[in-house]
């Protein structure tokens, strides 16, 4: 079973599914699982890792998967050499999230990579687009890990009747089933864009410790703040904030940010001990709103073919159930 949309057609690929490219727990394992069962995988560039991008990339290439690398714009722009680096190795999409894409369009579509950037607004929609996006994800405030403030439901339409019909669009934020690939497609979109989804995977690189509590995790355990960026050392440009789930630490400091900045070195090295060590009742786990509706932890081949038959189903289903007054007969 499989859902032909723009998408599809734009990537090449057999279901309109794209893996979000997590930093870290999106690697070649996750990104080469996701397009081997027909969706479309984005390694995770994140902030720029080069030693690590470039063995995963290498992994990649063996046996080499249709894939695509995701960079965090205003990150990459301080070593832009890793987009020269990774565009060597063709992937057939590079994709830009969270600032002005303008200075490295022309180089990423000059080698024939498909250029699919993130947007959080209207404002930024219209950007991308005049910057030459072919494709755009309109991510929601449900989102995990870095976004903004605007719900998905109202935002995507509202893209789509600003930007019209000329380029494919993803929806992102709060879907993890069928029902979300449904509902998108139905507003339009012309297919999905999955993180939390694809962190609770066997595949994923994240711990186990963490993705067992995104299982257990409702909508209702996750917050979109700083304090785990405060933490970090690493607080990202307005209007960006991260989403993920509650722990003590989120609870002992949200609301509280100017006194954890004057406890900032103590936190810090607690923050990162945490990390080398698993604990999640202070490390974060990036996880957005559609944790609530994660109860296994299934091969990403499982979830994506799960998905897309939930999705045809609803559709078929609506299809049937849903017709218009005038055309029924007594």
């Amino acid at each position: 079973m499989s859902l032909n949309t723009p998408l599809t057609q734009r990537l090449g690929i057999t279901h309109p599914i794209l893996l979000a490219p997590m930093d870290l727990v999106a690697d070649a394992r996750l990104t080469a699982a996701v397009s081997s069962a027909g969706g479309f995988g984005i390694l995770g560039g994140g902030y720029g890792d080069e030693s690590w991008l470039f063995r995963e990339l290498d992994l990649l290439e063996k046996p080499r998967a249709r894939f695509g690398v995701g960079f965090i714009t205003w990150s990459m722009a301080k070593q832009p050499k890793l987009l020269d680096r990774a565009l060597e190795r063709k992937p057939a999409a590079v994709m830009l999230s969270f600032g002005d894409p303008g200075p490295f369009a022309d180089r990423i579509k000059r080698t024939g990579a498909i250029l699919i950037c993130q947007v959080q607004s209207v404002a930024l929609a219209r950007e991308a687009v005049a910057r030459g996006a072919d494709i755009l994800v309109v991510q929601g405030t449900e989102a995990g890990g870095h976004g903004a403030s605007r719900g998905l439901i109202a935002l995507l339409p509202e893209v789509l009747d600003a930007i019209g019909t000329g380029i494919p669009v993803v929806a992102s934020g709060g879907i993890a089933d069928g029902r979300g690939l449904a509902a998108a497609l139905m507003l339009g979109a012309s297919g999905v864009l999955m993180g939390t989804r694809f962190y609770a995977t066997e595949e994923a690189a994240g711990a186990q410790a963490a993705k067992e509590r995104i299982r257990a995790a409702t909508g209702d355990d996750t917050l979109r703040g700083i304090v785990f960026d405060i933490t970090r050392g690493n607080v990202w440009p307005s209007p960006f904030t991260g989403r993920c789930l509650r722990n003590a630490h989120a609870d002992r400091w949200s609301g509280r940010e100017v006194e954890l900045m004057q406890h900032l070195e103590q936190e810090s090295t607690r923050y990162a001990t945490a990390r080398r060590e698993g604990n999640f009742d202070v490390a974060a786990v990036i996880a957005g709103e559609s944790a609530g509706l994660v109860r296994d932890i299934p091969s990403a081949r499982a979830v994506v073919e799960r998905v897309v038959r939930e999705a045809s189903e609803l559709l078929l289903r609506t299809t049937r159930q849903a017709v218009p007054a005038e055309t029924v007969t007594t």
